[in-house]
Order: C-alpha cells, then sequence, then structure tokens
C-alpha cells in the first residue's frame, strides 16, 4: 500500500509541474494543491494515501524537511543588503512578533481557559510564523512595492527559526502545568535550545569556512557543494539532537553564520537545499490533508474555527498596526501587511511537535490540533486564492499615489524565500 500512495504523490508532483504555471493564473498554489489532494486521495477519502503524522518516519520526515529550508532561508540572508533597510522587518520581528504571540495567547485563553497559559502561549507561537510559498502572487509580484516586499520577505525567512526555541520553551511549560513533566522545566527548555546554539555556532562557522575556502581553492566542484549544502544542514540537526539539543534551532544558527562565513557567495549550492526541502514539503501538505483536513469537519469545532478566523485576521493585523505607528506607511499598506500572514509549513511541523510531546507524556491534543488545523487549512485556501487580486488591487492604488511616500523609498530587491516555481503574469490576470 506504500507504494500505491508514493505512485500517487509522484504523479500529482508530475502534473503539477506539468501545469505549474496555468495553475498559478487561477491561483492554485502548491499547498493548497496537495492539502486538498491528500484530503481526497487519502484515509478519509479514497484511500490511497494512508500515511499519518504520528508514525514515527513521517515525523522525522516533517522535520527534515523544516530543517532544510530553516538553513536554507537563514543561509541565503545578506544581512549587509537588509541593513540599509532594517526598520520595517526589524518591526515586524521585533515588535509585531511578540505582540502576535501574546494577542493568539491571549484568546486561545479565552475560548479554552480550560488548557491553562502554557497551551495558549504555545498555540500563539505555533501560528506565529509566516511562510512565503503561500503568497506568492505577493511576494513576486513587480507591482507591489519592493520595501513591502522585502519586508514581510525577511520577516518570512526569519520568524520561523525565532519561533523554534518558543515552541520548545512552551512545550515544557504546557506539560508542566499538567503535571506531566518533573524538575525545572525552564531549565530543561533553556538547555535544549542553548545546546542548540553551540551546535550551530560551530558548524555553521567551521562548515562555512571549509565552504569557502574548498571553492577558492578549487578543491570542489559546484555539484559536490551542492550535495554537501544540504548533508551539513543535516549533520547540524542529527548533531544537535544526539546531544539533546533543539536541531532546528541549530539548523537555523549554523544558517546565519553559514552565510556569513561564506559571505553570502555559495546561492547555487544554497538552492539546491531549498529546492529539495520544496519537495518535501509537498509531502508534507499532501499528509497535512490527508490526516488533518477531514477529521476538522467530522469533529467539528466551532470556538477553534472562530479562533482560527481571529488568527488570520485581527490577532496578524492589530500587532503590524502597531508595529507599523509612524512610519508614515498608508491604511491599505497595513491592510495588505496584516492581511499576509500565511501559516505555513512551519505551523504544521510545529503542531506535529506539540502532537508529539502530548502523545508521550499522555496529554488531550485535540483543542490544538483543531485550532491550529483550522488556522493552516483557511490560511493555505484564503491566502492562496487572495493573494493575487489584492496585489493587482494594490498595484492600481499605488499607481496614483505620491513618489514621495515611504513605501515607494528605492531599495534593492531581495531574492524571495521559498520559492514557487512558477511566476505569474500579472499584467495578463487582471
Amino acid at each position: 500500500m506504500i507504494e500505491t500512495g508514493m505512485s500517487v504523490f509522484f504523479g500529482l508532483v508530475v502534473v503539477y509541474a506539468l501545469f505549474a504555471l496555468w495553475l498559478g493564473r487561477f491561483s492554485i498554489t502548491m499547498p493548497m494543491l496537495f492539502v486538498f489532494a491528500g484530503a481526497f486521495f487519502g484515509a478519509y477519502g479514497f484511500g490511497l494515501i494512508e500515511f499519518s503524522f504520528t508514525t514515527p518516519d513521517i515525523e522525522r520526515w516533517t522535520e527534515i524537511t523544516l530543517a532544510l529550508l530553516l538553513f536554507a532561508d537563514a543561509s541565503t540572508l545578506n544581512f549587509n543588503q537588509v541593513k540599509d533597510d532594517a526598520s520595517w522587518p526589524g518591526r515586524l520581528l521585533l515588535f509585531g512578533m511578540p505582540l502576535i504571540i501574546l494577542l493568539g495567547g491571549l484568546l486561545a485563553f479565552i475560548l479554552f481557559p480550560d488548557e491553562r497559559i502554557g497551551f495558549a502561549l504555545l498555540l500563539g507561537t505555533i501560528l506565529a510564523p509566516t511562510d512565503a510559498a503561500l503568497g506568492m502572487p505577493i511576494f513576486n509580484n513587480p507591482r507591489v512595492p519592493v520595501r513591502v516586499r522585502r519586508a514581510l520577505n525577511v520577516e518570512s525567512g526569519l520568524n520561523d527559526g525565532i519561533a523554534s526555541p518558543l515552541v520548545v520553551l512552551f512545550v515544557a511549560l504546557a506539560l508542566e502545568e499538567m503535571g506531566n513533566i518533573g524538575g525545572n522545566w525552564v531549565a530543561s527548555a533553556l538547555s535544549e535550545i542553548a545546546i542548540g546554539c553551540g551546535v550551530g555556532i560551530l558548524i555553521g562557522l567551521s562548515g562555512g569556512w571549509l565552504f569557502r575556502k574548498a571553492a577558492e581553492k578549487n578543491w570542489t566542484s559546484n555539484t559536490a557543494r551542492q550535495i554537501g549544502n544540504p548533508a551539513l544542514a543535516m549533520m547540524v540537526f542529527f548533531g544537535a539532537k544526539l546531544l539533546h539539543g533543539n536541531g532546528f534551532v541549530a539548523v537555523f544558527v549554523a544558517g546565519i553564520l553559514f552565510g556569513y562565513a561564506t559571505q553570502n557567495l555559495l546561492h547555487e549550492a544554497t538552492e539546491f537545499t531549498e529546492i529539495t526541502g520544496t519537495l518535501m514539503s509537498l509531502f508534507v501538505w499532501a499528509i497535512f490533508g490527508a490526516t488533518i483536513v477531514i477529521p476538522l469537519f467530522q469533529n467539528f469545532n466551532i470556538k477553534a474555527l472562530v479562533y482560527a478566523l481571529l488568527s488570520l485576521t485581527v490577532i496578524r493585523m492589530i500587532p503590524v498596526a502597531i508595529a507599523m505607528i509612524r512610519t508614515r506607511t498608508r491604511i491599505d499598506t497595513k491592510l495588505i501587511m496584516g492581511w499576509l500572514g500565511p501559516r505555513g509549513l512551519a505551523s504544521v511541523v510545529f503542531t506535529i511537535i506539540a502532537l508529539e510531546a502530548g502523545h508521550e507524556a499522555n496529554v488531550p491534543t485535540d483543542n490544538l490540533v483543531a485550532m491550529a488545523g483550522w488556522t493552516i487549512l483557511l490560511s493555505v485556501l484564503l491566502h492562496g486564492i487572495s493573494a493575487l487580486p489584492l496585489a493587482n488591487w494594490y498595484g492600481r492604488r499605488l499607481e496614483s499615489a505620491s513618489p514621495d511616500i515611504p513605501e515607494l523609498f528605492e531599495v534593492p530587491e531581495l531574492r524571495t524565500k521559498r520559492k514557487a516555481p512558477f511566476s505569474v503574469d500579472l499584467q495578463r490576470t487582471e
């Protein structure tokens, strides 16, 4: 039966590869296609895809997928370019993201008071990271000002790595509140984070230096570097886990320092890591659809759906508006930046981590899975459908705007994180 499921999955990948541009013109994104294909062919549909997130091999697959993309995102971010206009992404990350976690936690606690503070903060953190892959028509649209796109791009590339240690911390807090772990939960969580940082620093710096020297002295080839790049990321991830550290923190730190040590000169090698992670992410989306989507309707939870709608709107929009105070940005810009907080792969993987921790500690996780599941599902659908028309609407509004507005300040273009393998011609789709 595994062969059947894998055949169906890779067949879907081939279909998408053949019609990616055409599908993109109808706002059908990669995650959208594979989520609904997973639901259609999964155990609750035709039963051709019977994998589950609770299977150890699938859990490891999802972890490796996020680890590869975390490393790729972090290592390709050129801080020398970002520092020239760090204000907007800095505001989103330093002010907006903590407010999103706190507001998300507050509303989760109000809706589910029996779940306690740890659960609420954990859910807020799981749903704080954004994913550029769900909103490509905005992130790739030349009619949307570069400054807006790069702020959202940098935020998307870094917030999942920033969220990783917080997920560790709040999982420990949630379990401690339920009386299912002993000892000092803070010390245990901080130790895991510290070990991850240490492994990431050591291997990221040394690995980046070795790769740069090997390239400079012609000891290696482009193909070999492309193979070695994801291998280095996996070495960091599993090395941290071997030492009882957090692998996600490790690869995120290692990616940043790898980019620094290589002086951001090995983009072609990192692109292979990103493409590999992107292919693996399609399987994660298919399993999400096969495992979670249909049960959301079968075990319908109205409060979970309400929370999901709040998470996609006020929980994101209010903190973004607060973070952008005194930037003189237009109201429509704040609305666009607030709405474009798609919850993607990082939220799926963090949900699985919380689910597994709950199972091991014999703690119920139904509410967490329902709230995170509805939020991610609605994000895949609503952000995918709305990104293209919103990009066109916003672009038209800026055509009559004053050239002196802060949105139109000239700043360097940045490489888009987690590129979708198509580029829609927006001029032809209006």
